[in-house]
């Protein structure tokens, strides 16, 4: 299967014709997944070796380099990429997080992969796009100032810089927003189809709109808006993703469901009732938080929903970010913890993609990733555009 999986990648017919790309905190390529057969990965860089093995295993990995990026040097880099993709740490901007921002041990990160692209820029081996996708408080972490210092950067080195919010929730059912920050390099040929004089919802949130408005001036004048279509076609549905005989976990005991069940509030109580009632079949998720008791004291509560939509899938640090499923068919419920294949399909990622054997590995894998299809969208409604635009450029 491995080997059937890396082949549909490598088609020596489409190699001819791609552009070459670079995929910083590559994880387990899932970027490289979205992007498809209109580019090609010339260099990967990973510091974890549990992805990096994920990586080798899906995509073959002879163009991977495995440690910090801090370590990497210009002369590590080969050759000019058309785009350069980085998906760097979120954990220090998180709204979930510590709030140290870009000071932060893990997204402080970007700043050694920012050295290298000023490098790149310096030497004339600049990127035409680029690529840096992260969470939603990037917009407000700090007060803005990270993201104003993202886009100063950019901005600084000639690039033309616009932002979405996508959601997966429009391709896949998992609630997951995460914010795309595209630049453009100043020499590179833009369509006009893919700019619009102003913003528009729903990539454009009023979140991010409220970040625009707090950049410099001059900040703003570089600004573009990225026009992008809505996607058409329809959002599986959560229950249709669930595997009948599931790989790597097993089904609770009937003790460890009705502990569950004495979690829940009155509320969620409530929607378990009405689910039983339907007589049918019905998947629902449930995350375990803390929330204050009628006492105000807080205590681990369980919240359930049938509205055939995942929360957004996390890494698992602490039992309270696994995300347990419950199937209920009238009296019966049922309950176990969300499978590592169901994980890799709420992601978008294809069945032919190799698991890692660990269970909180593969978890791990697929919570820090990147929704495949929304990448997929961005590529095939703009970098792609923006890619044959200049081909067509240089041909002529």
């Amino acid at each position: 299967m491995d080997r059937q999986f890396q082949q549909r990648l490598k088609s020596s017919e489409v190699m001819q014709t791609r552009q070459p790309f670079f995929e910083f905190f590559a994880g387990g390529g899932m970027a490289r997944l979205g992007l498809g057969n209109d580019w090609q990965c010339t260099f990967s860089n990973e510091w974890c070796e549990k992805k990096a093995s994920a990586y080798r295993a899906a995509h073959g990995g002879e163009e991977l380099r495995v440690c910090d990026v801090a370590e990497l040097t210009l002369d590590d880099l080969p050759g000019v990429p058309f785009l350069v993709w980085a998906s760097f740490p979120c954990q220090d901007l998180s709204l979930a997080g510590n709030g140290a921002g870009l000071e932060g041990n893990r997204s402080g990160t970007y700043k050694p992969f920012w050295k290298l692209i000023r490098g790149m820029v310096r030497r004339g081996r600049q990127p035409q796009l680029i690529v840096l996708e992260n969470v939603v408080g990037t917009l407000t972490s700090h007060d803005g100032k990270d993201f104003a210092h993202i886009v100063s950067a950019l901005v600084e080195e000639r690039y033309r810089v616009g932002a979405l919010v996508m959601d997966a929730v429009r391709f896949l059912p998992q609630s997951r927003p995460r914010l795309f920050i595209i630049g453009v390099h100043a020499d590179t040929i833009v369509p006009s189809a893919l700019m619009q004089p102003q913003s528009s919802e729903p990539w454009h949130t009023k979140s991010l709109r409220s970040a625009v408005q707090r950049l410099p001036e001059q900040l703003q004048d570089a600004w573009a808006w990225w026009s992008v279509p809505l996607p058409s076609e329809p959002v599986p549905s959560f229950g249709s993703l669930i595997e009948e005989e599931p790989t790597r976990i097993e089904w609770h005991t009937k003790a460890q469901t009705d502990h569950i069940i004495n979690l829940m509030a009155p509320l969620h109580l409530e929607k378990l009732k009405k689910a039983q009632l339907l007589g049918k079949r019905i998947v629902g998720t449930v995350y375990r938080r803390t929330r204050p008791n009628e006492n105000g004291v807080k205590a681990q509560r369980a919240e359930i929903r049938f509205d055939q939509i995942s929360g957004c899938l996390r890494t698992p640090v602490g039992g309270s970010s696994r995300q347990t499923i419950v199937v209920v068919e009238g009296r019966q419920i049922r309950s176990r913890l969300l499978s590592p294949r169901e994980a890799a399909r709420l992601m978008g990622v294809p069945d032919d993609y190799p698991l890692p054997e660990k269970y909180n590995d593969a978890y791990h894998l697929f919570g820090d990733g990147l929704a495949v299809p929304v990448v997929r969208w961005l590529s095939t409604t703009l970098l792609t555009p923006i890619a044959t635009a200049s081909r067509v450029m240089i041909a002529a």
